[in-house]
């Protein structure tokens, strides 16, 4: 095996030396025949030809053999002749050559119509494989046509989501400035009950004081006295049923200043939950365009043959055709006006009128 492999490299190297030497085919495929007949001993034939100088086509080999065979036999008629040569020697060297030469001749036609067979075979084979390929290149070209009308659906859902999630943002912006209204005017109500609770003791005040001196006439005189007392036991009486109702105004007030900023809260936190739902909508376009990019750029590649390509593409297209028009419905459902109960009561502050009576 290692002589074998070593007289095949040697081979190999002289052919690429006469390689070098003819450009023209037939010349080196002769060169070559001449090469494996007389140097080396083989037999030449239209395959080893070809294996070894692979050049041309498959007709090539098997021409410059025939060639080959025709000029070696015109030689060898005239080189037997000589005139010292007995004629029983010349017979016999004739018959040598013309068996030789009839089954060199024999083994060289054996040869080319087994590699004329296998030409032909790879050539259909060839044939088979081209129209195959054609008919994959056709279909993939379909499919990334199709890869690509998705992928521009896509494009165009991401586009309708981010102004979706534009809009959205803006009407979170504008509730955030009604909660801090609200929660500036609940600030603005509880300094008017403070402001009211200050005055409501000034006017005690006023009243106890008033009260002393009622005590001090009431020791002048004593009728006086005792009608200035239920005057003022009448004024106290009306005092503290007004100031109980302003108590309960002001509670009131706070309760339901309390119920619309706990209602405004709820509403901001839905709202933080929608836009967060409009960004997982928005983060799984952008990854399903990414696969769409990436499955379009793969089938551009590969050459391998996808059965029902068409319908699975229009299937995909159907999806999100509904998934657009899901979006649809959800801003619509965003963008539908919401009752709202904002209420602020002012309660009628004390007159101070009404305590000094």
């Amino acid at each position: 095996m290692d002589d074998l492999g070593t007289a095949e490299r040697q081979i190999q190297a002289e052919v690429e030396r006469l390689r070098s030497q003819f450009a023209d085919t037939q010349e080196l495929y002769r060169e070559v025949c001449v090469l494996l007949f007389f140097r080396f001993g083989i037999t030449p034939t239209a395959n080893k030809l070809y294996q070894f100088v692979r050049k041309g086509s498959m007709s090539a080999p098997a021409e410059a053999l025939s060639r080959f065979w025709g000029d070696l036999r015109e030689k060898s008629k005239v080189r037997i002749e000589h005139p010292d040569v007995p004629d029983e020697l010349r017979e016999s060297a004739g018959q040598l050559v013309a068996t030789l030469w009839s089954k060199a001749q024999t083994q060289a036609q054996d040869s080319l119509a087994v590699f004329r067979s296998e030409a032909a075979t790879k050539v259909a084979e060839a044939k088979a494989q081209l129209e195959s390929a054609n008919q994959t290149a056709a279909e993939l070209g379909v499919q990334v046509e199709a890869a690509k009308d998705s992928m521009a659906q896509a494009n165009q859902a991401i586009q309708d989501l981010n102004s979706q999630l534009a809009a959205e943002k803006a009407k979170s912006a504008a509730l955030k400035e009604q909660l801090s209204a609200a929660a500036e005017s609940q600030a603005g109500l509880q300094r008017s009950l403070e402001a009211a609770r200050k005055d409501f003791a000034a006017e005690l005040e006023k009243q106890r004081t008033a009260l002393a001196h009622a005590e001090e006439r009431l020791q002048a005189t004593e009728k006086h006295a005792l009608l200035e007392i239920d005057k003022e036991r009448s004024a106290l009486k009306r005092v503290e049923k007004e100031l109980d109702a302003a108590r309960l105004s002001a509670t009131q007030a706070s309760v339901v200043a309390k119920e619309e900023i706990s209602a405004l809260q709820v509403q901001l936190g839905s709202l933080h939950q929608q836009v967060g739902s409009l960004d997982g909508q928005l983060q799984a376009a952008l990854s399903q365009r990414d696969a769409l990019a990436l499955e379009a750029g793969n089938l551009r590649e590969s050459l391998t043959i996808r059965a029902n390509s068409e319908s699975a593409a229009q299937a995909e297209a159907e999806l999100w055709r509904q998934r657009a028009v899901g979006a649809e419905e959800k801003v619509a459902e965003l963008q539908a006006p919401k009752p709202r109960k904002t209420k602020i009561r002012t309660e009628r502050p004390i007159s101070p009128d009404l305590l000094d009576r």
